[in-house]
């Protein structure tokens, strides 16, 4: 821990004088204000179970170190990873968009782009987040469904056709198949000429979450993990500017998780990671610059930028404190924000744009280097273009008309954020150790013990839900039971599937099958040796025409498949 004494705000008279001060005010005031009209509870609580007290004064953070709040850009980075922030330049408006065939999409990520959006942010369907081919029996009725389908490099050559990839970031939102994404962004890059430490973006590849969360896998957890430590590794190496891991604390909470256990479990996945990479030899300051996250913002609103706060300043004192980097950028938490699709409603769906743009500001208020808003449809089908158009315009007005981007980390210093801040991280720290005393992160997830957390959570959620503790507009509250919904939504092109697999067929028909037989055994090769890196095995693959599909069941005779221990 830091060695230095730490300066406090208040000495002891001082402190002596508020206390005395505030406990007046509560005999005097408040005492008789409450006897003619009671507040309205008696308890208040943040919506992941904090509670809250009726006002804060400096007594709330006078044992926080002013150390620990700081400066923005400065160890323990609580304020914002850089100096300057918005002021400099906005956060990336990075609206996700996936569906149909890659030249389908690629037609969505040319209409954002022409609206503004400066990032893409790619979804994939079910067949390609699990490693099927789009013609496998466990691809019918899903291809492009839910997402794009990517089969082959072709598609992807479609996907990013006219845009040029040196001049606007990508990130691709997929897990236990990431790296063959990643594996065919690097061969179109180098297809079209490209330095590929020109390219900047993100792949999410943070497996421990799916078993801990989301439930998408394919290998166990041991050979999934070697190949997230592959994919840092050859980044680290290759492409200086790429995040090679999106470390997601997204989907644990739309798995119903409390707000604390979406940050502690992140810090917990990390720890694994970076302890992965360090058994190569690799120094935590070579690859840590690139390592990024995915975080939500829910309804909470000072909770949820006391919550970014608090993991930024968590995140640096690990990776000083616990893994010896020296580095600044190694220390700075960068991370992209979604708003939440769980708090989405399909009753009054119109007021989404308001929850939305509640959770957009509160994510830009806690520092959020990129954002995706999510549209006021979602909670029935993928987004319509004028549903993706008024949520970046959303991200767009608070940028651009609001000013809340002209000041630096402009609620800090609030007695209550400062206070709800120190004690995030207190609990976050609280987790790990918990998760270290215990065996680890992938012991613990084996066992069940995240994923019963977030079971409990969601089940104490629900129950709040359903009683009106925890107000709903529209669903629990202001309800309107004669509400007849008229709404275009997005629809599913019939002709999607058989597109895409002509396409695919295509692939096969004009590859050096030999070829490919032959790379498909060297992989066997690199997977059986666990010092070996998968990347470039993989990328020779797909410049070969290799799918998805072969690369996949290739591995699972390797490796073999994973199945969940229940939890009850």
């Amino acid at each position: 821990m830091n060695d230095r004494v730490p300066h406090r705000l208040l000495d002891e008279a001082a402190r002596d004088a508020l206390t005395e001060q505030v406990a007046a005010w509560e005999r005097g005031e408040v005492a008789r204000f409450t006897a003619k009209a009671p507040e309205r509870a008696a308890e208040f609580r943040t919506l992941g179970g904090f509670p809250v007290k009726r006002t804060y004064t400096a007594l709330d953070v006078a044992d926080t170190p002013l150390e620990d709040i700081g400066l923005p850009g400065q160890y323990p980075y609580t304020r914002g990873p850089y100096p300057t922030m918005y002021r400099g330049r906005t956060w990336t408006m990075r609206q996700i968009a996936g569906f149909g065939t890659a030249e389908d999409t690629n037609g969505r990520f040319k209409y954002l782009i022409a609206n503004g959006q400066t990032g893409l942010s790619t979804d994939f369907d079910m067949p390609t987040l699990m490693g099927y081919d789009s013609d496998h029996p466990m691809s019918e009725g899903e291809v492009g469904r839910e997402g794009v389908a990517i089969d082959t490099l072709a598609d992807m050559e479609r996907l990013f056709d006219g845009i040029d990839l040196t001049k606007i970031s990508v990130s691709m939102t997929i897990n236990p198949s990431a790296w063959i994404l990643l594996a065919m962004y690097v061969a179109l890059a180098q297809r079209r000429g490209y330095d590929l430490n020109a390219l900047s973006g993100t792949i999410q590849a943070d497996i421990l979450k799916e078993y801990q969360a989301q439930k998408e896998w394919i290998f166990p957890i041991a050979p999934s993990v070697r190949i997230v430590r592959d994919c840092i590794t050859y980044c680290a190496t290759h492409m200086k500017r790429y995040n090679p891991i999106n470390i997601s604390g997204y989907h644990v909470s739309e798995a119903g998780s409390s707000p604390l256990d979406e940050v502690a479990f992140t810090m917990c996945n990390l720890i694994t990671y970076v302890e992965e990479v360090q058994k190569t030899g690799m120094h935590v300051d070579q690859f840590a610059p690139r390592l990024a996250f995915f975080y939500v913002c829910q309804a909470d609103f000072f909770e949820e930028i006391a919550k970014f706060r608090a993991v930024r300043r968590v995140y640096a004192k690990i990776m000083k404190e616990r893994f010896g980097a020296q580095n600044p950028e190694s220390m700075r938490l960068r991370f992209h924000c979604q708003t939440a699709a769980a708090s989405l409603t399909k009753p009054q769906y119109e007021i989404n744009i308001v929850r939305t743009g509640l959770q957009a500001l509160a994510a830009v208020l806690g520092g959020a280097q990129s954002l995706h808003t999510n549209g006021k449809d979602e909670a029935f089908a993928i987004p319509t273009e004028e549903a993706m158009r008024i949520a970046l315009r959303t991200q767009q007005i608070i940028a651009d008309e609001s000013n809340v981007a002209n000041v630096v980390d402009p609620l800090g210093g609030s007695y209550f954020l400062e206070a709800l801040t120190t004690q995030y991280e207190k609990a976050i720290f609280e987790v790990i150790d918990e998760v270290d005393r215990r065996g680890g992160t992938i012991k613990l997830t084996e066992e069940g013990w995240f994923q019963r957390r977030i079971a409990d959570f969601a089940y104490e959620t629900a129950l709040r839900k359903a009683n009106g503790e925890k107000p709903v507009i529209g669903v629990n509250k202001y309800v309107m039971p004669d509400e007849k919904f008229d709404i275009e939504l997005h629809p599913y092109d019939t002709s999607t599937a058989d597109r895409q697999v002509a396409g695919l067929n295509k692939v096969r028909r004009e590859r050096d099958n030999a070829k490919v037989d032959a790379l498909l055994d060297k992989l066997v090769a690199v997977a059986n040796d666990p010092a070996q890196n998968i990347m470039p095995a993989t990328i020779e693959l797909v410049a070969a025409g290799a799918s998805m599909g072969d690369i996949v069941e290739k591995l699972k005779g390797v490796w073999g498949t994973y199945r969940e221990r229940p939890i009850f």
